[in-house]
């Protein structure tokens, strides 16, 4: 009997919560989210933009205090003392979609490199980890980008230089935010390539954010789809990229270039995260309650009435929504 082993990172009831503006009510940017990355996975949460995943992004990272809820990594919950939070970012880094920000143009390529390791108060080799940091990340021979400047680099050797100074504290997962959305997509492919073959090497788990299911198709083990704070379904990647449960990813999904049939238009806008609907969050722009499906399945008072709960988000297939569930069971 095999035992599925524990999460590396897990986020468990976490809520985020933004304050409204005089006196409105505060906005649930991330609203009881469930989620885990185990040690050497690739998970790819995906959405729209504004569904919450960059703030749920931030949270793990500790960025952003969470209003309820924990985050726990390697079984231990996280502290948000100075300290803390300190050791906890050598283990757990950041990789931004903007190489361009994110790099100081002053610095050339080995001091933002070796940014991180003085920051941290590294000792040992520096020229050596910077060395084998941008090797990893692709820039062979290292010493050949030492000396050179943000401007003097192609925007896929930016990215590489980005992913090299999360690899110089060498941290056992990387929350990589919208990893390839600035590059051309030409390049797109080297770098998704390069982010499974550090899987492959060096046992490196990843959190990818993103807003494109193609993407999470081509790097992902498993998929956690979000929509208005919170994920509405969850499960293996082929799983849910070929077999779609909820509606909101069967939209997503529709609009692929390669997807069949015509593409699911979404009406409407989401809902104000101040002000949630009742019921299924997602009701008010979903197809299968336009079209009268929900209600041939008889569960049409039941989105519109009923909140289908907080996923699991750990382990195994999971949908929140009314329809699917009642598809299942039938």
């Amino acid at each position: 009997m095999t035992t599925t082993p524990p999460p590396l990172l897990s986020a468990e009831g976490l809520r985020v919560v933004f304050p409204g503006r005089h006196g409105a009510a505060g906005v649930r940017a991330v609203d009881g989210v469930e989620l885990a990355v185990r040690a050497g996975e690739i998970v790819a949460l995906v959405g729209e933009s504004g569904c919450g995943k960059t703030t749920l992004a931030r949270s793990l990272l500790g960025l952003v205090k969470p209003a309820a809820g924990r985050v726990t990594f390697a079984g231990k919950p996280l502290e948000y003392s100075s300290r803390a939070l300190k050791a906890y970012r050598r283990r757990v880094q950041l990789v931004l979609q903007d190489p361009t920000g994110s790099l100081n143009p002053r610095h050339t390529v080995y001091d933002a490199v070796a940014e991180g390791l003085r920051v941290h108060g590294r000792t040992g080799d520096e020229r050596a980890a910077v060395a084998a940091a941008l090797a990893h990340a692709g820039l062979r021979p290292p010493e050949r980008f030492f000396l050179r400047y943000p401007h003097q680099l192609s925007g896929g050797q930016r990215q590489r230089v980005v992913i090299a100074g999360a690899l110089v504290l060498e941290p056992e997962l990387i929350v990589a935010d919208e990893p390839v959305a600035s590059l051309d997509s030409s390049v797109r492919g080297e770098i998704l390539a390069l982010l499974l073959r550090l899987r492959a090497e060096l046992g490196l788990a990843a959190l990818v954010v993103t807003h494109d299911l193609g993407l999470a198709w081509n790097i992902a083990d498993r998929v956690a789809v979000m929509y208005l704070g919170r994920i509405v379904e969850t499960g293996d990647v082929e799983q849910v990229l070929t077999a779609p449960r909820h509606p909101y990813t069967q939209a997503l999904l529709s609009v692929l270039p390669e997807a069949p049939g015509e593409p699911v238009v979404l009406t409407g806008e989401p809902p104000d995260p101040s002000r949630i609907p009742a019921g299924c969050r997602f009701h008010a722009r979903c197809q299968i309650l336009a079209d009268g499906t929900a209600a041939r399945a008889g569960v049409a008072d039941a989105c519109r009435t009923q909140d289908p709960g907080v996923l699991d988000g750990t382990t195994g297939r999971q949908v929140a929504c009314h329809w699917a569930r009642a598809r299942i069971t039938a």
